[in-house]
């Protein structure tokens, strides 16, 4: 395993074990996605909605039109039950606080009129006595709310048992109620708190508590209280976990069995609204009496007293995403229970998903670290889908609620890290490549070699190349004279100054071999007009040499100037990839490369520093080159033509070089022809040479023991001389 690798396992490894220290923290943010993951389920699949003996006796806007705002006067309340249990309901149970007097009793108004007589005021009617009159003997089931005053708890109307460890100190804490009138609360058959969902910040309604704890007692909720009172049952049986105090797994009411969260909830599993599960009051207090259907409907259900007018602010939301009287819900929840349709998230649930984000989590670090990253993509897409399907099903089949999301997002961090990673270690690497082949190749060749694909193919390729050696002249003789440090530092100045240019003009390093450097053009990318780069980088040489002895760069004095030469040449040649397999360079080899060092090794006997081989010479255009012979190469069965370069396109068009070409090429003749006009003609060529390049006077001073390199030239290699020129 690289070390990058290592790296990358630790890392991910850690976000992973963060990852799931987080979800086993459970922040709120985990909760709220999971909260509308398991939405978006009942949305999908709703409970069907059943005809059921559960109904809800509506104080709507009809019945306000008809009696009157709210409160109503307890009197109609007692009404309202002597109505319903005439018609047989089986249980009563108001989703309404009683827990002040009622300020429309005759008695309680009588009162407040200033002089009259109390006497007389104790002989009118109470409505609270009426009420707790009415109630008193009949299934009825009063709602007390929750308080943060006082330290009120009201009397418990049912019995507990218990299997298991004790669940007592599961459920939410209830530290104080709003107290009933004390004859409504004795009277009353059953008594249950009326909060949906106490201490959740949540609009939605998605799990009601159905029992709430002072840490000696249980309190049951309105639903399961109502449910208790229809079935006349007197306990709860709470099963509790078989090992471990202060968890709850489900509890019997009467014929019913219910499973519980942890803490005493239920989870609700909601139908759309629907008008069927609502009796207005005012059809129930109607003064010809209910209809028919309404006593039919009534009798033998467990009936919730509650209100959907907007003015009354008992309006919450489903997990459907309905907005619907609090009472309502109540009422779904005891249809659940009888219908036997629950959601259930155990409590194993939470331990499975922290299990699934670590091995999950281990798994795509793995994934991602070894293997590429188009794989590991795919693998995390299966991974969420089985995470998703698997989570589906658990609640098609079975209602259970498995969080997808919190492993989902889980492995997406980690996935997203583990790549990032593995992308920043790769372009870490790829930009330690670079400035490793930014010391051979242009900027410009390694743009083009990252942004195409099949522009650097390595192993061998056969093709055009111009191929450049460079050899610093006398380098024996100096190495002699200097300590090696010298020597070294020597070479690192020259060497760094002159390969420069070879980068600037798209060429290729290959090597440096001691005082020489190997250099080509064309490869790996091609490179237009490579032959005339090539020679504009050896002019751009020979002026940073004229630099760097101008300014006594070597340390050697003015009388100690620094001579190289320059060789060039346009051939077929191999590149590619070359040694052995665990080291190996990119380098050029063929008949090309020896011809390149011939030519640079005949600089000393020319007796000029840049000489180009007539390939070369035949596709570099406009500038001042003129003949420097044909010479022999070994292992070459005929001569080689050269060529001298004296400038650019400047040095062409100059009027000195002009007298220079013109005489040359006299003397060119001269020579090829024996005539005996050639020291003439030399002699000019020296004094018209002075005037354009100085180095150039020994180049014609080496002609008179050169001459048999021009008396052999042959007519083709005039031709090319006379078409360099141009």
């Amino acid at each position: 395993m690289a070390r990058a690798q290592q790296i990358g396992v630790v890392i991910g490894l850690a976000i992973v074990a963060a990852l799931t220290m987080l979800r086993a923290d459970d922040p709120g943010i985990f909760k709220l996605i999971r909260g509308v993951t398991f939405d978006e389920y009942q949305r999908l699949l709703p409970r069907s909605f059943e005809p059921m003996p559960v109904r809800v006796v509506d104080i709507d806007e009809a019945s306000l039109r008809e009696f009157g705002q709210w409160p109503w006067p307890r009197d109609r309340l007692a009404l309202l039950v002597d109505r319903l249990s005439q018609m047989g309901a089986a249980a009563i149970a108001f989703d309404v606080l009683f827990a002040e007097p009622d300020r429309l009793s005759p008695r309680t108004v009588v009162r407040e009129v200033a002089g009259v007589d109390p006497l007389l005021a104790e002989k009118l009617p109470d409505n609270d006595e009426i009420f707790a009159g009415s109630i008193a003997g009949k299934p009825v089931v009063l709602g007390f709310g929750l308080s943060n005053e006082g330290s009120y708890r009201p009397p418990v109307k049912a019995g507990f048992a218990f299997t298991g460890e004790s669940p007592i100190s599961a459920p939410p804490v209830l530290r104080a109620s709003t107290p009933l009138r004390p004859q409504l609360e004795a009277n009353a058959a059953g008594l249950g708190h009326i909060s949906l969902n106490p201490g959740n910040p949540s609009p939605v309604v998605r799990a009601v508590p159905l029992f709430l704890t002072d840490g000696e007692q249980l309190y049951p909720n309105l639903a399961i209280e109502a449910l208790r009172v229809a079935q006349g049952v007197s306990t709860y049986v709470l099963s509790g976990a078989p090992d471990r105090a202060g968890i709850m797994t489900s509890a019997k009411i009467g014929d019913f069995v219910v499973p519980l969260t942890a803490v005493g909830e239920l989870w609700l599993y909601v139908t759309p609204d629907r008008a069927e599960r609502y009796i207005s009051a005012r059809q129930v207090l109607s003064g010809t009496g209910a209809s028919p259907d309404v006593a039919a409907a009534i009798n033998g259900s467990v009936i919730f007293v509650g209100t959907s007018a907007a003015g009354l602010q008992d309006i919450r939301v489903t997990a459907l995403g309905e907005n619907v009287p609090g009472v309502s819900l109540h009422a779904q929840a005891v249809e659940q229970i009888l219908s036997g349709q629950f959601l259930s998230r155990p409590d194993w649930a939470d331990g499975l998903e922290i299990l699934t984000i670590a091995v999950l989590g281990c798994l795509l670090v793995v994934i991602t670290t070894f293997v590429s990253p188009a794989v590991a993509l795919v693998c995390g897409l299966l991974i969420t889908a089985m995470a998703l399907v698997a989570s589906w099903l658990s609640f098609l089949h079975a209602g259970l609620l498995l969080d997808p999301l919190a492993p989902i997002v889980s492995g997406s961090i980690t996935h997203f890290a583990a790549t990032s990673f593995r992308i920043l270690v790769i372009d870490r690497e790829r930009r330690e490549v670079r400035r490793a082949f930014g010391h051979y190749l242009s900027p410009s060749l390694l743009h083009r070699i990252e942004h195409n694909r099949d522009a650097l193919r390595l192993g061998g390729d056969d093709r055009e190349l111009t191929v450049m050696f460079v050899d610093v002249r006398n380098f024996t003789e100096m190495s002699e004279r200097l300590a090696p440090t010298d020597v070294v530092a020597f070479l690192n100045t020259l060497l760094d100054a002159l390969s420069r240019h070879v980068v600037a003009n798209e060429g290729t390093l290959d090597k440096f071999i001691g005082d020489s450097i190997m250099a080509f053009w064309n490869a790996p990318v091609d490179v237009a007009d490579h032959e005339a780069k090539a020679v504009r980088t050896a002019l751009a040489m020979r002026e940073t040499l004229v630099e760097l002895n101008a300014s006594d760069a070597f340390g050697f004095g003015p009388d100690q100037e620094v001579g190289i030469g320059i060789g060039i040449h346009t051939g077929i040649a191999c590149v590619g990839n070359m040694g052995a397999k665990t080291r190996f360079n990119y380098s050029a080899v063929g008949d090309a490369v020896n011809v390149a060092a011939r030519i640079e090794s005949s600089c000393k006997e020319v007796g000029f520093d840049i000489l180009i081989s007539d390939s070369t010479a035949r596709s570099v255009k406009g500038m001042a080159l003129i003949d420097a012979g044909a010479i022999p190469l070994k292992g070459k069965s005929s001569r080689t033509k050269i060529l001298a370069v004296l400038g650019d396109e400047q040095v062409a068009a100059s009027r000195e070089f002009a007298a220079l070409n013109a005489v040359h090429r006299q003397l060119m003749q001269a020579l090829h022809s024996h005539s005996k006009n050639t020291r003439k003609l030399m002699d000019t060529a020296k004094l018209r040479a002075d005037e354009v390049l100085g180095g150039l006077v020994e180049f014609y001073r080496r002609i008179p023991s050169r001459t048999g390199h021009f008396r052999e030239l042959s007519a083709g290699n005039e031709k090319s001389a006379a078409d360099a020129e141009k």
